[in-house]
């Protein structure tokens, strides 16, 4: 079942015009969350960047989009799903139809999905880098738009080369993101995340991944640049983001990496989840 502006329909009985401007223009939004024995895990922090997001694209939130009245409507599509198991929910919101790059209206349709999900951390994970091309280092990158094409092509060039992933570059070639989630950096008692000025998604994770680490006396974290060539020279490198958790890389090109603190933090995440509210 999905949920179209609050009337749940059958899967495959879902339409869109071709006027969709999500489908024409990518003037989308989105969130994807994680629903775990009827609960939605960091939906409060999920809420407000989308509220952020909407913002920002100048769409205009509805009086009715509180926080609880759209967990309501996950949760009423959650039920239609007929699983017991975790769910995968997406969140779209995309500006009515019509207009061509100026739209009619900046008022909004949603859309939500839900699907199984089961996940389980891969024992060996491969990477490489995407150079064809870049991401904008822009604030607009920042959000999660349906103009997703970079991270798409990068994804299809991954499998292609048998890897589980790829690292993606700024036009200044730095360090952003991986396809799916952000990047973490070990070196000594260093932890380095890419800063938003970079280009990368203002992760939900990221930032719980983020906190753990300032809460230890055992690293420093550090928001900087960070070149291709230092994740040659890194002890470890994890990824994370709000379906997979923490996931350590063990092979870059022919380096291997140990896995010791990104399973660690991979720990700690899963306890923040089982808290969160």
């Amino acid at each position: 079942m999905v949920n179209y502006n609050g009337n749940l329909v059958a899967f495959e009985d879902a339409k869109i015009t071709p006027n969709n401007r999500a489908l024409k223009y990518g003037d989308s939004v989105f969130e994807t969350l994680k629903l775990v024995n009827g609960k939605l895990i960091f939906w409060e922090a999920h809420y407000f960047r989308l509220m952020a997001s909407m913002r920002m694209l100048r769409m205009k939130i509805p009086m009715s989009f509180t926080l609880e009245f759209l967990e309501n409507e996950i949760l009423k599509t959650a039920k239609g799903t007929n699983s017991n198991n975790n769910l995968r929910i997406r969140l779209t919101i995309t500006r009515k139809d019509g207009g061509f790059y100026l739209p009619l209206t900046n008022e909004v349709d949603y859309l939500i999905e839900s699907q199984e999900i089961n996940f389980v951390n891969k024992s060996t994970y491969k990477v490489d880098l995407y150079k064809d091309f870049y991401v904008y280092s822009g604030h607009l990158s920042t959000i999660k738009t349906n103009n997703k094409i970079i991270h798409t092509i990068a994804s299809i060039y991954a499998r292609e080369n048998e890897l589980d992933n790829c690292i993606l570059l700024n036009e200044r070639k730095g360090v952003v993101e991986a396809t799916n989630a952000s990047l973490f950096l070990v070196k000594g008692l260093v932890i380095k995340t890419p800063p938003l000025t970079e280009g990368c998604l203002r992760g939900i994770a990221r930032e719980k991944v983020k906190s753990i680490i300032e809460s230890t006396k055992d690293f420093t974290l550090e928001e900087t640049v960070i070149s291709p060539f230092e994740i040659q020279k890194a002890d470890e490198v994890f990824l994370t983001n709000s379906i997979i958790g923490v996931q350590p890389i063990t092979n870059y090109r022919k380096k291997e990496f140990s896995t010791e603190i990104g399973k660690k933090i991979a720990a700690n995440f899963n306890i923040l989840e089982i808290t969160s509210k």
